[in-house]
């Protein structure tokens, strides 16, 4: 799991979203040629010789006083605070500017790694232009083109300096658990509910919860770790700088956590915020319990229950695999269940199959719903093995991997799931293409 913090920063227009964009590999951030294009904190999980961090694009730092500059400044102070290495973006080609050195002395008072990027040197004519920066006092400026991909090998180099290579850190015998949610849906009083104890602090005004919050504790002989987390609000809806540093935290949160809870308001039903915030959970392949919290404040009969949990899964397909769960964190009720859901996905988080079994599955499948024809021919699944858990991950041997649709990979995920405890855990498929040696 990525725990290093990378952020850019620099002046407007310097081209600090075209080079985040080059390191993420993917056009996340808007690039334009207006200044102050971007305001808020963008952030992107990146690797770099299997090491992996996460990176942060803010809005450019000037001295004038132009609309939004206080915010944008207040952010970038956020995520200079937040990081671990900043990258400071230059414009080779305008040269040193009085926006560059007054955000080098803000660097210059951080006791972090910092790397000196002079971006625009789009040929070897202008590689020379560089050699001014080094009169900002922060070292060895790196020339870069963030417009043709020149130099960024670089920049990833002097990060992975100092960034430490993944490895599998997953402990079978503790639960790690975090909650997520909108606001104000009691995710603070299930903490202290699950805990018997006040150990966060509850209150009725949204957003009371700024940080991420570690607690570990046994429960029937049983190690767990419960994460509370800040309401995360939908992006448009995040305006104010300690909403984006406690959705930061709670993105923090998720990465440590192995399974998360989507904590849904009972009373006031669900709302089309709950399907953001659990984007950021799904996006990393964590395990999922969906909890319907304050279900005291509903009237019930015999089928409110029956009736919600369809709605909630209609809402939820991309989720019907995850367990619903009801609960009144404010009354201390069916918390037991609670536990019984997070012991049983954690125990499929961490599921192995042997690759006997894995494999008479996958060609019963084959045999009683061949593969429909796509992109030119029909998937023929050779062979199936699982490389990892927590999530499980599957890879298939196949005669060619664009012959897969991603209905037939449904098809197969539910066989896996019809045969084996997959309960709240999402499964990963990797596809090989089959040679002689396999």
């Amino acid at each position: 799991m990525p725990n290093t913090v990378v952020a850019i920063v620099g002046s407007p227009n310097v081209g600090k979203s075209t080079i985040f964009n080059r390191i993420v590999g993917d056009r996340r951030a808007i690039v334009d040629d207006e200044a102050g294009i971007t305001r808020d904190r963008l952030y992107a999980t990146a690797t770099w010789l299997k090491k992996t961090f996460t990176l942060i694009d803010t809005g450019g730092i000037e001295m004038a006083n132009r609309p939004f500059q206080e915010q944008i400044r207040m952010q970038a102070n956020i995520a200079i605070d937040e990081a671990d290495i900043i990258i400071f973006v230059t414009d080779g080609q305008v040269g040193v500017t009085a926006d560059d050195q007054m955000v080098a002395r803000m660097l210059r008072k951080v006791k972090k790694p910092i790397i000196l990027a002079v971006n625009k040197i789009d040929n070897g004519l202008q590689a020379s232009n560089a050699a001014e920066f080094y009169s900002l006092g922060l070292g060895e400026p790196i020339p870069v083109s963030g417009a043709h991909g020149v130099g960024i090998g670089d920049i990833l180099n002097r990060i992975s300096d100092y960034v430490k290579e993944d490895k599998e850190e997953t402990q079978e015998d503790v639960v790690t658990f975090c909650m997520i949610g909108r606001p104000n849906v009691g995710k603070s009083s299930l903490t202290n509910a699950i805990l018997s104890e006040e150990r966060v602090i509850v209150s009725d005004i949204s957003g009371t919860t700024r940080d991420s919050i570690d607690t570990p504790f046994t429960k029937d002989g049983k190690n767990f770790i419960v994460i509370d987390t800040a309401g995360l609000k939908k992006k448009g809806k995040i305006y104010e700088a300690i909403d984006k540093y406690s959705a930061i935290r709670a993105l923090k949160a998720i990465e440590r956590s192995e399974i998360v809870l989507l904590v849904i308001d009972g009373d006031k039903g669900i709302l089309e915020q709950d399907k953001h915030v659990i984007q950021y959970a799904t996006d990393l392949h964590k395990a999922i319990i969906i909890v319907i919290n304050k279900w005291d404040l509903v009237d019930k009969d015999t089928n409110t229950m029956s009736s919600f949990t369809k709605e909630v899964k209609k809402e939820y397909k991309f989720l019907d695999y995850a367990p619903i769960v009801y609960v009144s964190a404010l009354q201390r009720k069916r918390i037991n269940t609670l536990f019984e859901a997070l012991n049983l996905v954690h125990e499929a988080y961490h599921t192995r199959i042997k690759t006997s079994l894995l494999n008479d599955v996958i060609q019963e499948a084959q045999v009683m719903n061949q593969a429909p024809d796509f992109n030119g021919g029909r998937l023929k699944i050779y062979y199936a093995t699982q490389v990892l858990s927590a999530p499980p991950t599957i890879t298939l041997v196949v005669n060619d991997p664009e012959f897969m649709h991603f209905s037939y990979q449904r098809y197969l995920e539910n066989r896996l799931r019809e045969t084996f405890n997959f309960d709240g855990t999402p499964i990963k498929f990797s596809l090989k293409k089959h040679n002689k040696k396999d």
